[in-house]
Order: C-alpha cells, then sequence, then structure tokens
C-alpha cells in the first residue's frame, strides 16, 4: 500500500519542467523549474478529476512507427479519489498534439512578436474522455486486446480484481453523437459492469500482468504473497486457479510475463527477490530461480525486455535500479547497478524498439532515460591534447576539466535524460506505435512527452 499516491490537502502548485540532456543542469527559482523546451521534441501535460496511480496505452489502427504531427493516442487509467465510491475508469483520447521543440536557434533569436491568438489555438491538444464507474480506488491496471475485444485488468483496493470490456467507452470518445447516449447510459442501471471479478485474493494488491504469448492468461500476486493464474476458456469465460503460486515470504509487487514464452513469468516483492516462474511445473515447484536479496530493500517494479529476452531491469525502494542476465541469474549478480535516484522507484520500462534504452521513475519526483549502449567518454584537456589525469596519472591542474570530472562523478555515463516538474510520478510507458514518446501519470497530472535525444 505504500505505492499509492498521498491523499494530501496541499494545493497543486503550477510547476514548470525543468528538463536537459546530460550534462544535467536545473535552475530553480522560487522553487519553480524553468522549462527548455529546446530538449523536447513534444512536451504536453494535462490534469484529471482525480489523480491517476495507473493506465495503459491503448492500441490504434492509426499506424505504426508514426513520427507525423499533429499526433493522436489514446490511454485508458483507473483513478485513486478520496471516496471509495467515487473512482473510475477513464479512456482518454489525446489528440492536436503539436510539435513544441524549439530550436536553440529560435530561442536566441526570440523577438518581442508573439504567436497570434489563432495560432495558439491551433496548436492547442484536444482531449475527450469517457469513464466507468470503478468500485474502489485502482491500484493498478493493465490492458489486453483479445480478438476485437479491449480488456482491461484492475486490482482495487476492495481486494478484488476485475475485467472490463472498454469497446463501448472508446467508440464514445472517438464519436460526438454516440457520447450523448454512452453519459445517459452511464448514469443509468444499463451502466459498464464489470465482465468478471474474483475476490479471491486474501488482501489487496498492486501486482498483475497479461502474457503476450498466450491470449487470456493473467497473473495476479497481492499483498500477502499470493499469485493466482488466470485463463480464458474456449467459450469466453474465465477460470482463476484457486490454488496460489507460493513463494515469497512478503506482498508481491509486481508481475512481468515472459516476452517469448506462454508459461514463464517473473515477480517481485517486498521480501527482496525475484522470482521466475514456470507454471507448468506442480505448484509448490514452480519457482525455478531466485534472485535473493537481489537488492537492500523492497523491490517495486521490474520490466522484462522484449527485444532482449534474457534482459529484467528492476528497481527498489532505496531508489537503485539494477540490470538483470537471467543466464547468470543462480549467481545472484545484476549485470549493472544504478544509483542515482534518491526516492523510491515506482516504476520501469524498457524503450519497445531498442534493446539497450529505459526509462524509470522515482518518488525523487524524476523520470530518467537511460541507455546502456553509451560509452563513458574520456574527459581531454584541449591544452594537452592528453587525458584529464595525464600519461602518468597526474591530477589535471585545468579548473574547467576538474569541474568536468565533477559532473561525470554526479551523473552516471548511462544515463541520457532527466524528466523533471511533476509531483510523486508513478507509472510511465513507451508509446509502442510512436517511437520515443513517453506518457506518465503523477500526483501533479499526466505528462506527454518526446525528447530529441531519444
Amino acid at each position: 500500500m505504500k505505492n499509492k499516491i498521498k491523499k494530501s490537502k496541499n494545493s497543486k502548485k503550477n510547476l514548470k519542467n525543468k528538463n536537459a540532456p546530460k550534462p544535467i543542469e536545473c535552475n530553480e527559482s522560487d522553487n519553480d523549474l524553468e522549462c527548455d523546451e529546446s530538449v523536447y521534441e513534444i512536451l504536453h501535460n494535462f490534469t484529471l478529476a482525480s489523480s491517476c496511480l495507473s493506465f495503459n496505452i491503448i492500441p490504434d489502427n492509426l499506424g505504426n512507427n508514426r513520427a507525423l504531427y499533429p499526433l493522436t493516442g489514446y490511454i485508458v487509467a483507473g483513478t485513486q479519489g478520496p471516496h471509495f465510491r467515487k473512482n473510475s475508469l477513464i479512456v482518454l483520447k489525446m489528440e492536436n498534439l503539436c510539435k513544441t521543440q524549439k530550436s536553440s536557434e529560435n530561442l536566441d533569436n526570440e523577438t518581442s512578436d508573439s504567436e497570434t491568438e489563432e495560432e495558439t489555438i491551433i496548436k492547442t491538444p484536444k482531449f475527450e474522455s469517457s469513464s466507468i464507474h470503478h468500485e474502489g480506488g485502482v491500484n493498478r491496471l493493465k490492458l489486453m486486446q483479445i480478438n476485437e475485444k479491449l480488456i482491461v485488468a484492475t486490482w482495487s483496493e476492495s481486494k478484488k480484481v476485475h475485467l472490463w470490456n472498454i469497446n463501448q467507452a472508446l467508440l464514445a470518445v472517438n464519436d460526438s453523437r454516440y457520447m450523448h447516449k454512452y453519459k445517459n447510459i452511464d448514469n443509468s442501471e444499463y451502466a459498464t459492469k464489470p465482465i468478471f471479478t474474483f475476490g479471491g485474493h486474501m488482501e489487496e494488491g498492486f501486482a498483475l500482468d497479461w502474457s503476450p504469448v498466450k491470449i487470456g492468461r493473467l497473473a495476479t500476486g497481492d499483498n500477502k504473497s499470493n499469485i493466482h493464474l488466470w485463463n480464458m476458456r474456449d467459450d469466453s469465460t474465465w477460470h482463476v486457479d484457486q490454488i496460489p503460486y507460493i513463494s515469497h515470504k512478503l506482498s508481491v509487487e509486481d508481475i512481468q510475463w515472459s516476452p517469448s514464452e506462454a508459461d514463464v513469468f517473473a515477480s517481485c516483492s517486498v521480501d527482496r527477490t525475484i522470482k521466475i516462474w514456470d507454471c507448468r511445473a506442480a505448484h509448490d515447484k514452480a519457482c525455478m530461480l531466485t534472485a535473493t536479496e537481489a537488492h537492500d530493500s523492497d523491490i517495486n517494479v521490474i520490466s522484462w525486455n522484449k527485444l532482449e529476452q534474457f534482459f529484467l531491469v528492476s528497481g527498489a525502494d532505496d531508489g537503485t535500479i539494477k540490470i538483470w542476465d537471467l543466464r547468470e541469474f543462480k549467481e545472484n549478480k545484476p549485470m549493472a547497478v544504478f544509483k542515482y535516484h534518491s526516492g523510491p522507484i515506482t516504476s520501469v520500462e524498457w524503450k519497445p524498439d531498442e534493446s539497450s534504452v529505459f526509462a524509470a521513475a522515482s518518488g525523487d519526483d524524476k523520470l530518467t532515460v537511460w541507455d546502456l549502449s553509451l560509452e563513458k567518454d574520456e574527459i581531454q584537456d584541449p591544452k594537452t591534447e592528453h587525458s584529464a589525469n595525464g600519461d602518468q596519472g597526474e591530477p589535471s591542474t585545468n579548473p574547467e576539466i576538474e569541474e568536468l570530472k565533477a559532473i561525470e562523478a554526479e551523473v552516471p555515463p548511462y544515463l541520457l535524460f532527466v524528466h523533471q516538474g511533476q509531483n510523486e510520478i508513478k507509472e510511465l510507458h513507451w508509446h509502442p506505435q510512436i517511437p520515443g514518446l513517453i506518457i506518465d501519470t503523477s500526483f501533479t497530472g499526466i505528462n506527454i512527452f518526446k525528447t530529441i535525444n531519444v
């Protein structure tokens, strides 16, 4: 439950972002962050009526690898409002997402001439939303397309996991005529209800994931360390195995299915372990591999690389991020360890079209992008054309070089970008059809952005 959004009574400040590629710089004034738009290709933000802890990007038929502006995209989000009975699933259409990048040349040559009101209106994003009543706050949600149906699984704070068909809600945001009809239905006894609900978990939870290989297969984990396996039958009804998979000692925080194997999934826990399971085996033998003490604190999130099936990334309460090669998992030694964030890691995800790039969000109000293919540059002293330490290992006397070395010591060589300006960033996702586009959710709203160096 530590991952829930804090229901703070503090007013929401209109924070401005300051984000830049390496080296990281941040000019603060009166606790507000100035936004340098020249490092973004696109940057938009908006807020929902209630805070959102979790969301998923809805696949669309607008094409893959698209880069023409303005952009259009869809998400489904779950709220965590202060009142138990006043929560919703929200289907959101985001359109007219225009380029927001200003080149350094344009910034330097800006004159007093400003955009006309008409030009500003043309560039203004448009949002259309439809909602589905949800009993209790949404701890986490995951979406899977099954045939023509968009099915969303939601973990509710009511200790139940629901399945929802969001097709009608999606139709409403795309058809203004149907939207009027949909709103009348949503406020009546015919409002959208879950197509299936499982109440067999002993406690609420946050962990759930759909298998990308076997359609209709879902795994859910709770705060009592139990994991239940779901399968869709041939007649489209649902079966949940009442016998849980038990090996974790404490709360299961996240689950990730293998991108290539239908029966294999990974889980992480407050017990500081990461486990690999094979659900073809008997329940008491299903746990194949365990990394014990994988982190020094609670492990909150994991992500399985979709292009390099042996790689996992994990994030923990102490702010550490670790990269794992499953071929060497038994040795309990990560490939790499990154300690840049000062708050708990709340979300990690590999970039879907690049095996070396991932993003992470943290409780320190930063979202970072990392590229494992980057090589550490040797700092050269232009006066001597030798390395900063000299040929005999002597320290450099050039103050500029020493300053660069100090910056490098604070900024890891694989860190590609830092995005700031939001409070309590909870979840991020790369858009699978728009290369480089990241969407995240936080206490202060949802950001949509693409940087110039990703």
